[in-house]
């Protein structure tokens, strides 16, 4: 697979103080502008198309920072980080969704037993995780794409009503069989743990990292509608169906990203656990269509065309966004860019550069 020297890499640069760094979980383009979101930071970058420095078939720098606070009345404090894991534009909107999860903290090499037991022992919640909102997108004076809380023409940004505790979702989530008892128990655990996201006009699917249920990986159907200063879930049919489940059997993988490609559904899939293994992407064919017609509030896939596997690293070069790139920049070949959490030495150059991959169909 390419790394930073292969004609396949893609090329992004960061400054010194960028809001989002190495750790990227979520990609976006809107024409041949690329937004990217972190899971350690509390805002959103947008990347320029650049001309390329080396080998790589493609670059993107020229950074700029759009901090969730400047957008948003968050739930949480404005500087705490909102894990950002999915990423998707839609008829001019950029939909961010946190991981909804709770975090454990980890021991540490300098600390004796009893006080690793304590850290150990510490579940928490940084109330911004959960955070599903749309940020419109303007251009400016100079034809720039810029996230703003609100356009000329009206359209605000909005988030999914709720506090630092909860919201809709994990509201209508709570008593759910499958779901419910996972909500008390941290991402990195097999907890509940949003981290993908695509979108179809008002309908969202919401990828799940964990839990996996005896092999099955979810996804989360919601329609989402403004309701005054927020965002609310929709019935999606006169039963007063909130949420439909989908399950889909990833051989015991979790979702890392979702992204909808023409009619296609395209599934990133990672170990859900605190793991280095396999990472695939798998594509859902027809999915668009095939949700469309869907009634049932719960169904199972069990069959998806046949994976592609993604390089991973020893605690480093986890495959955690993707999505397909633009006509202007695809020429005219179906193309995926893929980007890496924790990136290991071969995806770095320096200290504010990173390297993904560029994935090409045939």
């Amino acid at each position: 697979m390419p790394n930073k020297r292969s004609a396949n890499a893609v090329r992004l640069e960061f400054s010194t103080d960028s809001l989002v760094q190495s750790n990227l979980s979520g990609a976006a383009f809107s024409g041949d502008w690329l937004w990217v979101a972190g899971d350690e930071a509390c805002g959103i970058d947008r990347l320029r198309r650049l001309e390329t420095l080396g080998p790589e078939r493609l670059r993107f720098g020229d950074v700029r920072d759009f901090a969730l606070a400047d957008l948003l009345d968050l739930p949480g404090k404005a500087d705490a980080e909102a894990d950002l894991e999915g990423m998707a534009v839609a008829d001019g909107l950029l939909w961010v969704v946190g991981s909804h999860g709770l975090k454990r903290k980890n021991a540490k090499a300098d600390k004796d037993d009893a006080a690793n037991a304590k850290r150990l022992a510490k579940v928490a919640l940084d109330g911004n995780r959960r955070l599903l909102a749309c940020l419109p997108i303007e251009v400016d004076e100079r034809g720039e794409p810029c996230l703003v809380r609100q356009t000329r023409d009206g359209r605000r940004a909005l988030r999914l009503k709720g506090d630092a505790e909860s919201n809709l979702l994990t509201r209508a989530l709570a008593d759910d069989p499958h779901f419910g008892p996972y909500l008390a128990i941290p991402g990195k655990d097999n907890g509940f743990d949003i981290e993908g996201l695509a979108v179809h006009g008002r309908r969202l699917l919401l990828g799940l990292r964990g839990p996996v249920l005896r092999g099955w990986a979810a996804l989360l159907e919601v329609e989402i509608e403004a309701h005054d200063d927020h965002l609310v879930l929709a019935r999606l049919d006169g039963d007063g169906t909130l949420i439909r489940k989908h399950f889909l059997q990833l051989d015991g993988l979790g979702v890392r990203d979702l992204h909808f490609s023409g009619d296609d559904l395209f599934i990133l899939a990672g170990p859900t656990m605190v793991l280095d293994g396999e990472i695939r992407l798998y594509r859902w064919a027809g999915a668009k269509t095939l949700l469309a017609a869907n009634a049932e509030p719960i169904r199972f896939e069990p069959a998806l065309t046949s994976p592609v596997t993604l390089p991973h690293g020893r605690g480093n070069n986890r495959a955690e966004a993707v999505c397909d790139l633009p006509p202007e920049l695809a020429a005219g070949k179906p193309s995926w860019l893929v980007l890496y959490d924790a990136p290991g030495p071969d995806r770095k150059d320096g200290e504010h550069a990173v390297f993904g991959d560029l994935l090409q169909q045939g």
